[in-house]
C-alpha cells in the first residue's frame, strides 16, 4: 500500500512537464501543417497521423511494463486526437464551407471548433457507458456514481472492464480533451455565455484551483505509469485557463505562430523528447528490476 505521506517531486515534475509540453507542440504541429502543406496532402497526412496513433495504442497493449504501456497510450492518443478528431473536423468544416467566427477582422474561433459541439450527443453516449458500466480511477465518474446510485452502486457498477493500460491512457487523453473542448466551446458561444463572461472566467479559475489539488494528489503517486496518467488529467485541466486567458488576449500564445517563435518551440520539442526518452528508459529499467 502506498505511503500517502511520502511525496515524489521529481516524478511528478517530469510527468507533468512531459504532458504539458505536448500541448503547445500539438497546436504548433497542426498550424504548421495548415500553413505549409497543400490541402490535399494535409488531410492525407492528418489521416495517416491518426492511423499511426491508433497503431501505437494497439502496440502498447502488448508491450511489457506499466510505464511503457502508458507512454504508448499517451503518444498514440495525442496523435489519434490530432489526426482523426481535429483534422477530420477541419476537413468537413472546409468541405462544406463552415465559416470561422470573426471579431474585429480577426478569426477568434476556427470552423472546425465551431462544429465540434455537435458531437455532444456522442460524448454523452460514451460517458453513459463509463458511468453505468465500469469501476475506474476517474474521481469525477466515481463521484457521479456515488451520487446517482448511492446504495445501488455496487449492484450497477459491479466490476471494471478488461484493463489494458495503453487503452486506459488512450481513452483518458481523448475523453478529457473532448470534455474540455466541449466546455470551452460552450463558454465561448455568445448564445450561452461568451469568452468575456464572468462564468467563463470562473470556469478558468475553477480549473486552475482544481489542477492544484490534482497536482497535490499526483505528488503521492510512486509508480511512474500512474504518475504520468494522473499528469494527463492535471495538465489538461491546467491548460483550460491557459486557453481562456489566451482567448482574452491576456498574453501572447506563441505556439499559434510557431514559425515566428522557432527557438521557443525548438526548446520545448527538445525538452519533450528528452523527457519521453528518460521516462521510456525508466520504464525499461523498472521492468528489468521486476524480473530479478
Amino acid at each position: 500500500m502506498e505511503n500517502k505521506k511520502e511525496i515524489y517531486i521529481w516524478r511528478t515534475i517530469a510527468s507533468f512537464l512531459l504532458v504539458l509540453f505536448a500541448m503547445p507542440l500539438g497546436h504548433a504541429l497542426m498550424i504548421l501543417m495548415e500553413k505549409f502543406m497543400n490541402e490535399g496532402d494535409m488531410h492525407v497526412a492528418g489521416f495517416m497521423m491518426g492511423l499511426a496513433g491508433l497503431v501505437m495504442v494497439i502496440v502498447g497493449v502488448f508491450v511489457k511494463g506499466d510505464t511503457r504501456q502508458t507512454l504508448w497510450g499517451l503518444f498514440g492518443g495525442l496523435l489519434f486526437w490530432t489526426g482523426w478528431v481535429e483534422f477530420l473536423f477541419l476537413y468537413y468544416a472546409r468541405r462544406y464551407g463552415v465559416q470561422p467566427e470573426i471579431e474585429n477582422g480577426v478569426v477568434v474561433t476556427k470552423p472546425e471548433y465551431l462544429i465540434m459541439p455537435a458531437s455532444f450527443g456522442l460524448w454523452m453516449m460514451v460517458m453513459t457507458m463509463y458511468v453505468f458500466s465500469t469501476k475506474n480511477g476517474c474521481s469525477l465518474i466515481t463521484w457521479i456514481q456515488k451520487v446517482c446510485f448511492r446504495s445501488k452502486r455496487k449492484v450497477v457498477v459491479v466490476q471494471p472492464m478488461t484493463r489494458h493500460t495503453s487503452i486506459v491512457t488512450f481513452m483518458e487523453v481523448n475523453m478529457i480533451l473532448w470534455t474540455m473542448y466541449l466546455m470551452l466551446m460552450f463558454c465561448y458561444d455568445k448564445t450561452f455565455l461568451g469568452d468575456h463572461h464572468p462564468v467563463t472566467f470562473l470556469v478558468g479559475v475553477g480549473c486552475l484551483v482544481g489542477s492544484i489539488f490534482m497536482l497535490r494528489h499526483q505528488l503521492h503517486l510512486a509508480a511512474w505509469g500512474a504518475n504520468i496518467r494522473m499528469a494527463i488529467a492535471t495538465v489538461i485541466i491546467f491548460w483550460t485557463p491557459v486557453e481562456i486567458l489566451g482567448r482574452m488576449n491576456f498574453f501572447q500564445e506563441f505556439w499559434v505562430e510557431p514559425e515566428k517563435h522557432a527557438w521557443q518551440m525548438l526548446v520545448i520539442l527538445i525538452a519533450f523528447l528528452s523527457l519521453g526518452v528518460y521516462l521510456w528508459l525508466k520504464g525499461k529499467q523498472r521492468k528489468r528490476t521486476d524480473h530479478r
